[in-house]
């Protein structure tokens, strides 16, 4: 492995921090991770919980957004955007992806 800290170890760290409420320290965590691995929807996503957590809702919606493109049928990044679209305010935007977050976690059950 190269020098620093590897995008698995940043993930891990961030979810344990988010598992400790500390959500900041996980933004900056997954942030790190997320240099490493961009198109990876598991960081984007813990990463957007982050963000949600800390009421930061643009920097939500942008994570999930990518989450949502690398992974269209993942319901639970369409349900955290539909919550982070409500939080900006922006409610017809957010039904749109709880919509899509009942249907598909419907085809799941």
């Amino acid at each position: 492995m190269s020098e620093g800290v590897g995008a698995y170890e940043s993930f891990q760290r961030g979810v344990d921090l988010m598992e400790s409420r500390d959500f900041h320290s996980a933004a900056v965590a997954l942030e790190q991770a997320k240099k490493l691995e961009p198109e990876k929807a598991s960081i984007r996503e813990a990463l957007g919980r982050a963000y949600l957590s800390t009421r930061q809702f643009a920097r939500a919606v942008e994570e999930f957004e990518v989450a949502v493109e690398i992974q269209p049928a993942d319901h639970y990044a369409h349900y955290c955007l539909g919550r982070a679209y409500r939080g900006l305010g922006e409610d017809d935007r957010a039904e749109r992806h709880h919509e899509l977050a009942r249907c598909l976690g419907s085809r799941l059950a």
